[in-house]
């Protein structure tokens, strides 16, 4: 199962994330997401762990649990397509491609 995390402190790494959610089974990975222009940390990451009641337990015990005094928020990570977001849509909500109208 894939996890959201998010409001994590910005100095949080793969590593330190893992750490947190080992404690209820088998992590498979952890992410931190960075902005790419300047690389610095966005505050949210994604943990995959193997076992789904290992994972339903780590979102019922970590959800608005605190991490480098930051309360954190964890729940079951969506498709983007699912949510209705991002593919195809710019700014105004239109389509995605806009061919020459010459």
């Amino acid at each position: 199962m894939r996890i959201y995390v998010g409001r994590l402190p910005y100095s949080t790494t793969d590593q330190e994330l893992a750490d947190v959610f080992a404690q209820f089974g088998e992590v498979v990975s952890a992410t931190i997401i960075f902005d790419r222009e300047t690389g610095r940390s966005k505050g949210f990451g994604f943990v995959e762990m193997s076992d789904n009641q290992a994972a339903q337990n780590a979102i019922n015990e970590l959800n608005n649990s605190t991490i480098g005094g930051r309360t954190i928020v964890v729940n079951e990570a969506h498709d983007r397509r699912e949510s209705g977001g991002g593919y195809g849509r710019d700014r105004r909500g239109g389509g995605g491609y806009r061919g020459s109208r010459y």
